[in-house]
């Protein structure tokens, strides 16, 4: 890698466009870049970076737009490089805010990329051929060509500030990650990630089968129980070896107990059996006994209840055979109640007709009523004849009656037309009135919303116009508070530096050893050297100051920019409010226009509904004139109808008047005449049914009363209540015969000679026996569960040992397994006992490169140290257990022993870092396919070192031009200006940053 030309415009703190010719930089093969500190030396650097790979360097949080530049120049950086014996030129673009082409404001510039390569063809003709505008195919290209990704350029190509020591100093586990990242070793990482989880797999399997085998160990042990002692020898988690072939011998003999269980068990269930059978046996003859002897007792008590009812029985025979001679007389018995029962009701239906009739009427017998009703049956016919004139009465008062609210309506309708068109000439001079002022309103709204949109507009800029003024306010008094703070920061500054100065003879006097030449005057002797003053400032105070005076500056810088812009955005907001006119004026004009535009909204509404009305009172005025003259028509003829009609009717009325009587009309008069003679026809038939019934209970009631003392009763009323239904008759001889019956039945059970033998012995103890068949029961019972508990344990333990065989059979290979790879993860983990060093596996790999890196460092420590430190790797173990394998000592030649890297001191662990980077850098690139890096960036360190050290690390830095190499040295200190020919210097200003390629000849 060699780089040409670096071409920077508005980056960083570069304002402008600057360019970096690193071939005429590099003509001595040794540049020196220097400058103020924040001025912008590590950010060439970054340029490179971005221009290759599109990032600036992954620990810069770096803003890649320049505060100092002018809006209308992109920020853009163009490298020109050799990669591979390929030239190339990288224009990068980031994505960034740019000024509109038209009208003002602001736009997005997307991000842009474009590589080309110098190409020359047959007549020796170079030109630049594009070759991709892709950021992806760009870089993919770049990383290819150069073989490092960007993490490993920016650690090899430049060597950072204040972290010389970082790889020096640091642990076995920091410095795994940063040669890990280098040497992409990760691969063997990721093996020992693929071991771990190998592992842990093979693991979570075995404790799997493990507990399945647990598991099944504990059912065996419950399904066993407690009578068989399962709890000897059982597997247990705490020693894995019971949990395969132990495990199995365990089962085994407890099956082998619970077959010996199972043959007791079934002899027991026998014995009880036959014992059960006799003692139910013995329980079925004492019940049967029982059973006989209750018989023969319940029958002497019954037949002794029978015999204590003959009397009644006696009673109820005679009723049976009153009943039976009643029975013969029933049917002139249900003659003479049936006959009383039908003059009873007569008499009662002719007290019912009669309260019907009038007080006239009501002592007539029956031949009478039947006369009177005749005699009005002949007067309705006379009536009768008179009902068409009522009905033409009727039908002339309903006309009447309708053609009245007739009339009555249209009078109404005439007089509401005549008052409606008298007020109408007024309504419709309303209604135009309020259209004309409606449409004007429409025509005030129109210049109200020009106006109103104009002075929003002026209030907004008004609003934005006393905020950046008031915010000018601010930043002027913080402005001026700030340069206040810079003056006295300058000051500060100076007159450290002029103290400092002052007593350099002083400083230079403390590092005066008698017997060495001064480093002034060359004297070995120094009689008289200066002493410095008490309050003498070092060079740390003078580098405070410093940095103080430039964040002072920074911060006033800041605050100009601020400013300016604030100034900008009031002068625009003033110009758009139209003056210093003051926001609460316009804010009264606005809310006067807008009240008065509302006003004129509401009044303009009012045009559509104006004009709606005016149409609606024409039509309206038409219909109202089409109503007045209809029922002015109508009137003159209806008035003519009634009085016509309203005669025929008074003249009807007075023929009718006398026929009616009483009655409201001659219908109501039909009808009270009507059932007057209905009344007095059943009041007559009701009278002669009377006399009709009462003759016939005479006859009956005498014939029942013979025929009563014929069959033996005393008289009527007692043959009446002899007399029984037929259910009633069936029902008593049913009683008669059922204790006929029982009596005899009972009779006959007590000679049975069974239960005459029964009762002939001692009573039976049913209950001694049922108990004595309960308990044989219950022992049985208890037998039979046994045995089957016994049973089904032979059958469970059986079918549990078969899944204990195939579980042990899949346990056994998976804990040889889990042994195997879990002394290989140990092993390449560094935890095994076997790996004495305890060292992983990428440590053992990347312990190699170190080697090599430690091998090519040397080659510079060396004479940088004068001969006195070379550098040795060490794969000691480390204490209190951490890893091994990438440990760093330094070999002191003066003492001939090695001591930890952190012994040295400042200056010596600069040049041993230094030239372990540069080793670093040789064996990355070698491990990156061999691209030499022709350029290379040592970024401060060198004020650390005393002057021969600093020649002799010079000296290291030009030998690495015999190799064709460039580098670039970016440092403060004074002794390199005079050593390095060619040297970049970056200057900072309040306006930007800016470069100046020097040569002492120039200078």
């Amino acid at each position: 890698m060699r780089l040409h030309t670096l071409h920077l415009q508005a980056f960083g703190p570069f304002a402008g466009r600057h360019t970096v010719d690193f071939d005429a930089l590099s003509t001595d093969g040794l540049f020196l870049l220097h400058g103020d500190t924040g001025a912008g030396k590590s950010t060439l650097f970054a340029a490179i970076c971005f221009a290759l790979y599109g990032k600036p360097p992954g620990d810069r949080n770096l803003l890649l737009r320049s505060d100092h530049a002018s809006a209308d120049l992109l920020t853009q950086v163009t490298l020109e490089i050799t990669l591979a014996g390929k030239r190339l030129r990288i224009i990068r673009t980031p994505a960034q805010q740019r000024p509109k082409k038209t009208g003002d404001g602001t736009t997005l510039q997307k991000a842009e990329t474009l590589l080309s390569e110098y190409v020359v063809n047959n007549h020796g003709t170079g030109r630049w051929e594009p070759s991709t505008r892709s950021h992806q195919e760009a870089a993919a290209e770049i990383i290819e060509l150069l073989g490092m990704s960007r993490e490993q350029f920016c650690q090899v190509v430049l060597l950072p500030q204040n972290e010389f020591t970082q790889f020096l100093r640091a642990d076995a586990a920091d410095r795994k990650t940063l040669l890990g990242k280098l040497f992409h070793t990760h691969r063997f990482t990721a093996i020992e990630e693929w071991l771990t989880r190998r592992k842990n797999s093979v693991e979570r399997t075995r404790d799997e089968a493990r507990s399945q085998v647990l598991r099944l160990a504990e059912r065996i042990q419950q399904a066993a129980g407690d009578e068989l002692e399962p709890a000897q020898g059982v597997p247990t988690a705490a020693d894995p070896t019971t949990l395969t072939d132990h495990a199995r011998t365990w089962a085994t003999a407890l099956h082998t107990a619970a077959q010996a269980r199972q043959q007791q068990t079934a002899q027991n269930l026998t014995a009880a059996e036959l014992e059960r059978t006799a003692f139910r046996d013995k329980e079925l003859a004492v019940r049967d006994l029982a059973t006989r002897q209750d018989a023969h007792r319940t029958a002497e008590q019954q037949l002794a209840q029978l015999q204590e009812q003959k009397d009644q029985q006696e009673q109820l025979q005679q009723q049976r055979e009153r009943a039976l001679r009643a029975q013969k007389l029933a049917p002139v018995l249900h003659a003479a109640d049936t006959a009383h029962s039908q003059h009873t009701r007569a008499q009662e239906d002719e007290d019912t007709a009669r309260t019907l009739l009038a007080p006239e009427h009501s002592n007539l017998d029956a031949p009478q009523l039947t006369h009177a009703g005749r005699r009005l049956r002949a007067d309705l016919g006379a009536l009768r004849a008179l009902l068409p004139d009522e009905a033409t009465i009727r039908q002339l008062t309903g006309e009447l009656a309708k053609l009245d609210e007739e009339r009555t309506l249209r009078a109404e309708d005439l007089n509401d037309a005549n008052a409606w068109l008298e007020q109408a000439p007024q309504r419709r001079t309303e209604l135009t009135t309020r259209l004309e002022q409606a449409r004007r309103a429409e025509t005030d709204d129109r210049e109200l919303a020009t106006t109103l949109t104009t002075l929003a507009t002026r209030l907004d800029a008004a609003h934005r116009r006393d905020a950046s003024l008031r915010q000018v306010t601010d930043a002027e008094q913080k402005l001026d508070t700030a340069k206040a703070t810079t003056q006295e920061a300058a000051r500060t500054h100076i007159d450290i530096r002029r103290q400092r100065t002052d007593g350099m003879a002083a400083e230079l006097a403390t590092q005066l050893t008698d017997g060495e030449a001064c480093p002034v005057c060359g004297s070995p002797t120094h009689p008289a050297p200066a002493a410095p003053h008490p309050d003498q400032p070092t060079a740390a105070d003078e580098q405070a100051a410093e940095k103080h005076h430039a964040q002072a500056q920074q911060t006033q810088q800041d605050l100009q920019h601020t400013l300016q812009e604030l100034l900008t955005q009031a002068a625009t907001a003033r110009g758009e409010a139209g003056g210093d006119a003051s926001t609460s004026d316009l804010e009264t004009e606005h809310d006067t226009l807008t009240q008065r535009r509302k006003e004129t909204l509401a009044r303009a509404a009012d045009a559509g509904p104006a004009s709606e009305q005016l149409d609606a009172l024409d039509r309206e005025h038409e219909e109202k004139t089409r109503i007045r003259d209809e029922a002015s028509t109508y009137l003159a003829g209806a008035n003519a109808n009634y009085d016509r009609l309203d005669t025929q009717r008074q003249e009807l009325d007075q023929r009718l008047a006398a026929a009616r009587a009483d009655a409201p009309t001659l219908t109501d008069r039909i009808t009270q005449l009507t059932r007057t003679a209905d009344h007095l026809d059943a009041a007559g038939e009701k009278a002669a049914a009377t006399l009709r019934t009462a003759q016939e209970h005479q006859h009956t009631t005498d014939t029942a009363t013979q025929a009563a003392h014929a069959a033996g009763f005393d008289s009527l009323h007692e043959a009446q209540d002899a007399l029984l239904t037929d259910d009633e008759l069936t029902a008593l001889e049913d009683t008669i015969n059922q204790w006929r019956e029982q009596r005899a039945a009972l009779t006959a059970r007590l000679t049975d000679p069974e239960l005459q033998a029964a009762a002939a012995e001692p009573p039976a103890d049913l209950d001694t026996a049922t108990e004595e068949h309960q308990a044989a029961t219950t022992r049985h019972t208890r037998a039979a569960t046994t045995a089957d508990q016994a049973a089904s344990r032979t059958t469970t333990l059986a079918d549990l040992i078969t899944q204990l065989d195939a579980h042990i059979q899949r346990l056994k290979p998976l804990e040889n397994d889990y042994q195997t790879v879990h002394h290989l993860h140990g092993l390449i983990n560094g935890m095994s006992p076997s790996n004495k060093l305890r060292m992983q596996l990428e440590a053992y790999v990347l312990a190699a490169r170190l080697e090599q890196v430690v091998e090519a460092a040397n080659t510079r420590l060396v004479r940088m140290s004068d001969h006195r430190y070379t550098l040795a790797h060490s794969d000691d173990r480390a204490a209190r257990g951490a890893r091994s394998g990438l440990g760093l000592k330094v070999t002191d030649a003066w003492t001939g022993r090695a001591r930890d890297t952190d012994t040295l001191s400042g200056g010596e662990s600069f040049f041993a870092s230094l030239s372990l980077a540069l080793g670093l850098a040789d064996v990355v690139t070698a491990e990156s396919g061999g691209q030499a890096l022709d350029t290379l960036f040592i970024d401060e360190g060198f004020g650390t070192l005393d002057e021969d050290t600093l020649h002799h690390v010079l000296d290291v830095l030009d030998s690495l031009r015999a190799h064709d190499r460039t580098v670039g040295v970016i440092s403060h200190v004074p002794e390199l200006r005079r050593r390095i020919t060619h040297r970049l210097h970056v200057r900072k200003d309040t306006t930007g940053s800016t470069l100046t390629q020097l040569t002492q000849a120039a200078e």
